[in-house]
């Protein structure tokens, strides 16, 4: 048996795999229609998701198998006083897989030792998120066709974007990847991930707080929202939250085959008239996240 807490518990062998796949799903989904036929997903969110929640669902339905769980942990036992590790020992034994995202960090890893199914990790706290960064690979392959020698920048909260942690984590693995983290100081990329990850793997990466500067050598540039709710002021909230908006004339410079990313849900930081240029790409990214996920879920369950 295996779980799915961080990107890195695929190998770049199974990622390559869960591409094929997914792409294949994308040409053939009537292939897919009864593979999980008789199988259960519990969706076991302890935090608000509107994506990835649905996400998961539509993929477990779309592959013929079928959805149990809950949406917010008021909804659960939880809020009785039970431990998510009871939680996920009792579910167990209605599910034969188990999707769970959780506000503190580990939770999901805590649940896995007392699991009796394969867990997913859909997000836990500011940690890692690694269904996401299958989304977010599939968009990359897809927009760019490969993963090595690209300048990626990351804009918005560095801090607490656990998507932004678990992608850089990712293409750790690739060669000739150039980094590039646009925020303000309160924001950062924590230390840890540049000792841990990025300079461990010898990867270049610059730090900035002008979006304009480096506009013009991105090759992609993945935005993120100020998460209000990892925040322990409000006022720093509210000062920070509309830092960064990425605006047409903010694209004047940018390369004409930009693939501009987000991980959504959006605020403010991508206009809506960004919506229409063709190299937005956040919206093909949800797509691809239920594409990854029908792929990861067959994998977990044995399917491929």
């Amino acid at each position: 048996m295996k779980h799915v807490l961080d990107i890195t518990d695929l190998s770049v062998e199974e990622i390559n795999s869960l591409i094929d796949t997914a792409i294949d799903i994308i040409n053939n989904k009537e292939k897919y229609q009864e593979v999980c036929k008789h199988k259960k997903l519990a969706t076991l969110f302890f935090e608000p998701s509107t994506r990835t929640r649905l996400s998961f669902e539509a993929a477990m339905l779309e592959l013929g198998g079928s959805v149990i769980g809950f949406s917010s942990a008021s909804s659960s036992s939880s809020s009785k006083g039970e431990s998510v590790q009871d939680t996920v020992k009792v579910v167990g034994y209605y599910a034969d897989i188990i999707a769970m995202r959780h506000p503190k960090e580990g939770a999901p890893m805590a649940a896995t030792a007392v699991s009796d199914v394969p867990i997913i990790n859909a997000g836990d706290g500011g940690h890692h998120h690694p269904t996401q960064t299958l989304a977010d690979l599939l968009t990359i392959h897809r927009e760019k066709g490969h993963f090595d020698n690209l300048t990626v920048g990351f804009c918005g909260d560095l801090k607490f974007g656990r998507t932004v942690h678990s992608l850089v984590n990712a293409l750790s693995r690739y060669t000739g990847i150039k980094l590039v983290f646009i925020s303000p100081d309160e924001l950062k990329i924590p230390q840890y991930i540049k000792t841990d990850i990025i300079e461990k793997n010898g990867m270049p990466y610059v730090e900035t707080q002008t979006m304009e500067s480096v506009m013009p050598e991105l090759d992609i540039l993945y935005m993120t929202r100020v998460q209000g709710e990892r925040f322990f002021n409000e006022a720093d909230y509210i000062r920070l939250r509309d830092y960064y908006i990425l605006t047409p004339d903010k694209l004047e410079n940018a390369k004409k085959d930009l693939c501009i990313m987000h991980p959504l849900p959006r605020v403010n930081e991508i206009a809506r008239s960004i919506d229409s240029d063709p190299r937005a790409c956040y919206f093909k990214q949800v797509e691809n996240g239920k594409f990854m996920r029908m792929a990861l879920i067959m994998k977990l369950l044995g399917g491929i």
